[in-house]
């Protein structure tokens, strides 16, 4: 039987360097867990242009489609910022989020209890936090027509609209119950049926995807301006989150910051399935590029070996190597690690990028 296959796109600034620490995690499950990947590497973002004189090429795309799992760095840099729209670094991920037809972006926010300080909010507020933010991502008003500026009578005026239809809504409904059933078997929708029609309709959609399919899991509904609110005063109430596009774009931003430091946090946007009934997936570190400290191995590689685990969960039916590996970063943290954005006023040891990277190895090694 053919090993899985993983597209590895590192892209610019601090992505290759992360990425180089994921490549450790990979080959140590190939040396020791007889888990190994059909493994590629390819182009994406400011890199791909500097090539191939455009953010993507036809190529990387379709390579893409085929893969089991894409695996991503990051995109951009300050160099890029004079080139046209289309041609710009991040115009590479957005292709692959609608090409691939990446619909359901998995957004965990989990704190590790050596991190809880980090947090804006009390310690006892966010330690042992693990919640998860499924958002809509192919839909909703960043695609909704019509759109743009347009001069009416003296004044310009900005339009953009706000459009889900009843199948867009209920494929990621399936999708957050689905996760829900792995985790603590509540979902919590979150919309504005007060005072938008797209909200009501969410709503509804939500309920009757529930009552026929999922009446197993815990349902409850939420506006989503309570939500953020809710976030901020007990966010460990809540398990799963699902909603739509715009609202889960900035509570899944809201929540990330909970833990205390993006350098932390992974993410996945997965699509319908493939013939061998896995989902089309994209998994990437929730942080930028980082052009500032590229090179300098100051960069945090945790996101993206996190990024790593949610693949084996999700694409690669490895929960328990995926917790594996969350516990040895756990371990590692525990220890008193830390890269530069994770020193603190409590202090710690600091290290680099693949001094990270070589102790989460180890306490892989520790785990056997």
């Amino acid at each position: 039987m053919a090993n899985p296959s993983l597209l590895i796109l590192p892209g610019d600034g601090i992505g290759p360097e992360v990425m180089g620490e994921v490549r450790k995690v990979i080959d140590w499950y190939g040396a020791n867990r007889d888990l190994s990947f059909d493994v590629s590497e390819d182009l994406v973002g400011g890199c791909a242009y500097d090539k191939h004189g455009k953010p993507l090429a036809d190529e990387t795309m379709a390579k893409a489609q085929e893969a089991d799992a894409v695996l991503l760095g990051a995109v951009g840099g300050p160099q890029y910022d004079v080139l046209e729209f289309k041609l710009k670094p991040e115009q590479g991920l957005l292709r692959l989020r609608k090409e691939m037809d990446l619909y359901a972006n998995l957004r965990p926010a989990q704190c590790f209890d050596a991190l809880a300080d980090f947090s804006s909010l009390k310690p006892e507020i966010v330690g042992g936090l693990d919640i998860m933010i499924v958002r809509e991502l192919t839909s909703g008003v960043y695609f909704g027509e019509p759109r743009g500026i347009e001069k009416v009578g003296n004044e310009r005026v900005g339009i953009n609209t706000q459009r889900y239809t009843e199948s867009e809504i209920a494929r990621v409904a399936r999708s957050a119950f689905e996760l829900a059933r792995r985790r603590n078997n509540k979902v919590c929708s979150m919309e504005k049926a007060n005072v938008m029609e797209s909200g009501v309709l969410w709503r509804e959609v939500v309920t009757e995807v529930h009552a026929a399919e999922y009446s197993d899991v815990e349902l409850s509904h939420m506006y989503a301006d309570a939500g953020a609110m809710q976030l901020t005063r007990w966010p460990k109430q809540f398990d799963v989150i699902v909603t739509d596009n715009l609202f889960g774009d900035m509570l899944s931003d809201l929540a990330a910051m909970l833990t205390g430091s993006l350098g932390m946090l992974p993410s996945a946007s997965l699509g319908a399935p493939m013939a061998n009934g896995r989902p089309k997936a994209l998994y990437e570190p929730v942080h930028g590029s980082a052009p500032d400290i590229a090179g300098q191995g100051k960069a945090n590689p945790i996101a993206c070996i996190l990024s790593f685990a949610m693949a084996l969960r999700y694409s690669f039916d490895q929960g328990d190597e995926a917790a594996r590996l969350e516990a040895a970063v756990e371990a590692v943290l525990a220890d008193g690690l830390r890269t530069a954005d994770l020193m603190g006023p409590e202090g710690g040891t600091p290290v680099s990028t693949t001094a990270m990277g070589d102790a989460i190895v180890a306490k892989l090694n520790d785990s056997l």
